[in-house]
């Protein structure tokens, strides 16, 4: 039994915060493509960010500010041009975006973050952001959740977001977040945009520590296509609006909270899986008997990525060599004497041998899971026990269809 329920809201769930998303011109396609998450007060301010060596400007801009100061009040993001690769014309419009929020809002620049998406070595229209700022800022509100979802998405099927709610001392306390995200997927810190906000009130040093582990346990265990973005942030404020007792130090409320708060990028990750360009179903993949947890989340992410295995499940084919094949290669030491897989109920490998299995009923599996697409029974599941270790761990990733390969080829024709 979870600590925590559902509730509605997004990122205006949480005590103390008003979001907005609007259509500024940014996007040819005229849809929403400018948002703002606002809190009524300075909030702690973690972040975690994407390790390519080829960062946006927004990357770069967020971690300078988060090292100077771990505290912010809003975060604005672009959606349509993704200002990565944009040189130094592209970290002044970071900046020049930054000041004309804060001027709106009436707060010092050093509490506004920023966030980029869209196509890699375009800048933003800056002259449809500075006309955009005022009715955005306008169009800001306590139920502006859904509208901000909306505005950061580029090639998403669906918005994506949550919030779930806890009791600290009597209290309650809330935690909401959104997120955007369907190819280029392959997340080496999290991935692509997500945003969460929370109404607790703890010390800088622990809200940092528990996004990033967070993180690790969700969107650090997607994929999609094997490409880590340019642009992968993942922005959590902490505004203490709750009125709960401050957290300082790790105890069962600090436990309580990163729970919750990794039960929220867990459902944000997973909804980015579902979501993949092209996708039909949602893959989970579940692995037990490894070395440690590291280990286990290593070989699980390695399963998720096998683009053979993700083309075979696409084509309903129960190829469990695929599955074997790809956690030999990822990394962790194993006995494969022991080596155990499964896909759904189907017991396909035990003791390291092959076992009869009805290919028919497990295609059919596959073909159920398609048919439940964006519902509780889309998902196929693939466990696979390594052994005699302690170590557990999750990946979520999606089939890989011929819509995939023809979203990417027009990507930007």
């Amino acid at each position: 039994m979870t600590d925590w329920h559902e509730i509605p809201g997004g990122v205006t769930a949480p005590k103390g915060y008003r979001a907005a998303g609007i259509a500024a011109g940014l996007k040819p396609s005229g849809a929403p493509d400018l948002a703002l998450i606002y809190s009524e007060v300075e909030a702690i301010a973690a972040g975690v960010f994407t390790t390519s060596q080829v960062k946006a400007a927004c990357v770069d801009y967020c971690q300078q500010r988060l090292e100077a100061k771990a505290s912010a009040q809003a975060i604005l993001c672009n959606a349509g041009q993704a200002n990565a690769a944009t040189g130094a014309q592209g970290w002044a419009d970071a900046l020049e975006s930054a000041q004309l929020l804060a001027i709106a809002l009436g707060i010092a620049p050093e509490l506004v973050l920023v966030a980029s998406t869209g196509v890699i070595g375009q800048r933003i229209r800056m002259e449809q952001l500075r006309t955009g700022i005022a009715p955005l800022v306008a169009a800001a509100s306590e139920t502006g959740s859904g509208a901000a979802a909306k505005a950061i998405v580029t090639t998403d099927l669906v918005t994506k977001s949550v919030a779930l709610e806890t009791s600290i001392d009597g209290r309650p306390v809330r935690i909401g977040g959104i997120c955007k995200g369907s190819g280029m997927i392959h997340p080496n810190m999290a991935t692509m945009l997500a945003f969460v906000t929370c109404d607790a009130a703890i010390s800088s040093h622990l809200w940092q520590k528990m996004l990033s582990r967070a993180a690790d346990k969700s969107f650090n265990q997607i994929t999609v296509d094997g490409d880590t973005s340019t642009n992968d942030t993942l922005l959590g404020l902490a505004n203490g609006q709750s009125r709960t007792p401050a957290i300082t130090e790790m105890g069962a409320d600090a436990d309580k909270l990163e729970a919750m708060l990794t039960e929220v990028c867990m459902r944000m990750a997973k909804s980015v899986a579902r979501d993949g360009e092209g996708a039909t179903i949602l893959l989970e993949v579940r692995v037990a008997g490894a070395p440690d947890d590291a280990a286990a989340r290593q070989v699980a992410r390695a399963i998720a990525g096998s683009a053979l295995l993700k083309a075979a499940v696409f084509g309903r084919d129960p190829n469990w060599g695929r599955i074997a094949a790809a956690a030999g290669r990822a990394g962790v030491p194993f006995d494969q004497e022991q080596l155990q897989v499964k896909l759904g109920d189907f017991l396909m490998m035990a003791g390291g041998q092959p076992l009869p299995f009805d290919r028919p009923a497990a295609s059919a599996y596959m073909k159920q899971a398609a048919a439940g697409a964006y519902l509780k029974d889309d998902t196929v599941l693939i466990s696979v026990n390594l052994g005699g270790g302690i170590g557990t761990g999750i990946a979520w990733g999606c089939d890989l269809s011929y819509d995939y390969v023809k979203i990417n080829a027009e990507y930007t024709t």
